[in-house]
């Protein structure tokens, strides 16, 4: 499905006189590198082999969290991750248990992964929604929105949480537009007796966040920050001619840099020669030929959406791996083995890029287990490129000697604005691979949406303030309100990252009046719909649906009430789905006719019975998903026994889009089949329909993949 948007102009409209000059194409690349970088170029290479020896901040990191709670902030690639090992050990060796929470399921499973092979499988368990795996185990592997519901379970039913330490991995989450406000639900609920380990990017306010913490928690939280990249960094200007330059020049003193001057010569020019016509990508093939002479391989290049990654791939040539035959038998030996038992994968369209050429696409289009494969590849050295959308940037760990930059903005749902400095780092981040680059490299191609001026700003940004994000929904409320009066969750909101920023601009009787008012409105409207009494407690009908911990409860509920969802597990999975999709979608396309009546009577019964109560959210101003019956037959299909790739082109979706929606679908099943004691019927539907969608390849893993040891480095010699 095509989005309909268009970039931001970055200029006022001009008034068209004439033609716009032709562009002039540069001619034949032609390997060439500036000599200020020959003694750069020289530096690259493998690290001398010694036992690895931790930096100071990682072992004043392990020795703060002895003495209470620690905020660390390193940038990408930095070894963060082993303070978490280490501090895991110490509580191991004393018996204790820990919760090790992230923001990504891929950085979950990652995690996982790791974690057994270093502590043992019997002593890690994973909780993600969609796999829960050894949930009594010493050390938990899960996602934050789990943590927060074990944080639910444990305040209503006043126990205690079950563990000794929790880490947050990725912590500059708490500013996430979409998902920030969870990981400062887990701040605020976490009880103080518990140490909380946070792991960072490098953030503008570490400080800050450090001293709502201590105000928060009654305990000093303490800083360590580390700005120093464990790989250094260098950025680069690929000139069309195939030259490459510095990008910048240091000007004066630190942190004053400019455009390096031939670059800024490149910049002037009236019409300067370019890489490719409009609207065209790059020759691939050939600026990979530059990066392969001077080392520069492996390399990620970010593109601007899926379909130029998938294109990228046509682009490029066998001549590099040509040139390396035991690398390429490698490879097609490697490919052949991890994709010998997963059917689905071995016969994906882009199996002979990745086969034949050592370049593989990583988009969230793809299916969960071809990014596995793309990463398992790319992590093993074998692969020459990986293109991919900015997205993959954060969270997930296979970096490169080399990124490559096309695009100096990213589209935020919205619109395209200019990249961030936090972005920028977390592109820069997979730029130089600890223990195998002694140094990293960024390269920037110029292009009609490359602003090298802002590009060489970031080079040396501060980073930016985490803000917060917290807001009141319907799911937060009806938790809360098993545990807490209202005048105890306005101390909980009075305690919000958001109401410490406004207590210091403007005094605490003002620092969260915006969220007591949400909240009071959102209270109000579960006492209008029986959902509260008139003494602030949860009736019955709120008591079983603060346990749908879901984006749409109020929605789900009602069907509850009306007796709406249906009892076969096909038809429980369509309506599910409806409530789930995310996107706008045409149903006038489908054959209604094509369709078993049955579904049609559902999903237009369902429709109908909300509608009133769907009326009374909108008046009251809150906001109410549409339901569309294309995703509620998309489900049917699949959990009805459609073929795979027939309900792919059903669905219109691209097959990571269509397993997102599955998984998320999943997810909401797994929160109404919890509801057995009060709807048996419609639980064991809801039970037997997560089983039916859970199914191959949504749920192709690598775990059973052949190992692997460690082969020779892409792009360098044997």
């Amino acid at each position: 499905m095509t989005q309909n948007y268009h970039r931001r102009s970055p200029h006022p409209k001009r008034r068209r006189s004439h033609r716009p000059p032709k562009k002039k194409f540069a001619p034949t690349i032609k390997a060439g590198s500036d000599e200020r970088l020959k003694p750069i170029f020289e530096q690259i290479g493998t690290p001398e082999a010694r036992p690895f020896s931790p930096d100071r901040f990682q072992l004043e990191a392990v020795e703060a969290v002895r003495h209470g709670d620690c905020l660390v902030t390193a940038p990408t690639g930095s070894g963060k991750t082993w303070i978490a090992e280490q501090v895991i050990l110490k509580a191991l060796e004393r018996g204790e248990r820990c919760w090790y929470a992230t923001p990504l399921k891929a950085l979950t499973n990652t995690i996982f992964s790791r974690f057994c092979d270093l502590f043992g499988k019997e002593n890690v368990g994973i909780l993600t929604g969609d796999i829960k795996d050894n949930p009594d185990a010493s050390i938990i592997v899960g996602t934050t929105e789990i943590l927060r519901n074990q944080l639910y379970d444990a305040m209503h039913t006043g126990r205690d949480l079950t563990t000794d330490l929790v880490v947050m991995d990725e912590a500059h989450y708490l500013g996430d537009a979409d998902r920030g406000v969870v990981w400062e639900e887990v701040m605020i609920y976490l009880p103080s007796r518990i140490p909380l380990l946070l792991l960072s990017a490098t953030v503008g306010n570490a400080r800050q966040i450090a001293d709502w913490l201590t105000d928060l928690r009654g305990r000093e939280v303490q800083v360590i920050e580390e700005t120093k990249r464990s790989v250094p960094l260098h950025p680069l200007f690929f000139h069309p001619s195939g030259t490459l330059f510095p990008l910048v020049s240091q000007k004066g003193g630190k942190g004053n840099v400019g455009l390096y001057k031939k670059v800024n010569s490149y910049v002037n020019q009236d019409n300067p020669p370019i890489l490719a016509p409009p609207n065209r990508l790059p020759p691939m093939g050939e600026i990979m030929k530059v990066l392969k002479k001077y080392r520069l391989l492996p390399a990620i290049f970010f593109m601007k959406s899926r379909a130029d990654c998938n294109g990228a791939l046509e682009l490029c040539s066998g001549e590099i791996l040509a040139g390396d035959p035991a690398r390429a038998d490698l490879l097609s030996q490697r490919v052949d083995e991890i994709l010998t038992a997963h059917p689905h994968l071995s016969r994906h369209k882009q199996r002979y890029h990745l086969e034949h050429l050592a370049v593989g696409a990583h988009h969230s289009g793809q299916l969960p287990g071809w990014k596995i494969v793309i990463e398992t590849l790319m992590n093993e050295g074998l692969l020459d490129a990986m293109f991919a959308t900015s997205t993959v940037a954060a969270g997930v760990n296979f970096p490169a000697r080399s990124v490559v930059i096309l695009n100096s903005d990213r589209y935020n749902g919205v619109e395209f604005m200019p990249l961030s400095s936090s972005e920028y780092n977390q592109m820069t981040g997979r730029a130089g691979r600890r223990g195998k680059d002694k140094v990293g490299f960024a390269v920037i191609l110029p292009g009609k949406f490359n602003d090298l001026r802002h590009l060489a700003r970031l080079t040396n940004q501060a980073p930016e303030r985490v803000e917060s994000q917290i807001r009141i929904n319907f799911s937060m409320v009806l938790n809360l309100l098993l545990s807490h009066s209202p005048q105890q969750i306005e101390g909980l909101l009075e305690k919000s990252f958001a109401a410490f920023l406004l207590e210091k601009k403007r005094g605490r009787s003002r620092g969260n009046r915006r969220l007591w008012e949400d909240f009071t409105l959102h209270l109000e409207f579960l006492k209008f719909k029986g959902f509260v009494d008139d003494d602030n407690r949860l009736t019955a009908d709120g008591e079983w649906a603060s346990r749908l911990r879901i984006d749409s409860p109020l929605l789900v509920g009602e069907c509850f009430r009306l007796k709406l969802f249906p009892e076969d597990p096909a038809l429980m999975t369509a309506m599910v789905a409806s409530f789930v999709n995310e996107r706008e979608r045409d149903d006038e396309s489908i054959n209604r006719n094509a369709l078993p009546k049955s579904l049609i009577r559902t999903f237009l019964t369902i429709r109908k019975g909300l509608t009133p109560f769907a009326r009374e959210m909108l008046d009251w101003g809150f906001e109410v998903p549409f339901l569309y019956l294309h995703p509620a037959a998309t489900l049917y299909l699949w959990a009805s026994g459609t073929p795979w790739n027939d309900v792919v082109r059903f669905s219109g979706l691209q097959e990571g889009d269509l397993s997102r929606l599955i998984l998320r679908t999943a997810d909401n099943l797994h929160h109404i089949a919890a509801l057995s004691a009060v709807f048996p019927q419609a639980a064991a539907a809801a039970a037997q329909a997560k089983k039916a969608i859970m199914k191959d390849p949504i749920v192709t893993t690598l775990e059973e993949m052949p190992a692997h040891e460690e082969g020779p480095v892409a792009g360098s010699p044997v």
